[in-house]
């Protein structure tokens, strides 16, 4: 007897019925379903750039989270730390002046658009 493949689609071991492709189709839809609940149930805040209910500033705005991105990722996640940019003029030595600093040592090696946009916010 000579080698027949599994995965090769033209072997007649390999050919499904119209029930088998039926069942998993059913169980892709199924999935897609469960995928799309799972989404819509979460508590992850929306990448949006455009819009009234955005929570990120686009490149050319340099980039960043909004404000109100920031109440929305601190009531999705109690307890978080997560601040806005530090634009203005700041006193040296301030906690604000440190946080400027240890960003900018952070994101140095930052080459995309998007990080440059921040580090130009941050003043870096």
């Amino acid at each position: 007897m000579a080698y027949s493949q599994m995965h090769n689609p033209f072997s007649p071991l390999a050919k499904r019925t119209k029930e088998e492709r039926k069942q998993s189709r059913a169980e892709r839809k199924e999935f897609r379903q469960e995928r799309r609940a799972e989404r819509k149930n979460s508590k992850e805040i929306r990448k949006t750039t455009v819009g009234k209910n955005r929570n990120f500033r686009k490149a050319d705005e340099g980039a960043g989270m909004t404000p109100k991105g920031v109440k929305a990722y601190k009531a999705a996640n109690p307890g978080s730390k997560l601040k806005t940019a530090v634009t203005g003029d700041v006193k040296p030595g301030s906690k604000d002046a440190g946080r400027r600093k240890s960003f900018c040592a952070r994101s140095k090696g930052w080459k995309g658009e998007r990080g440059l946009a921040a580090r130009r916010r941050w003043k870096c």
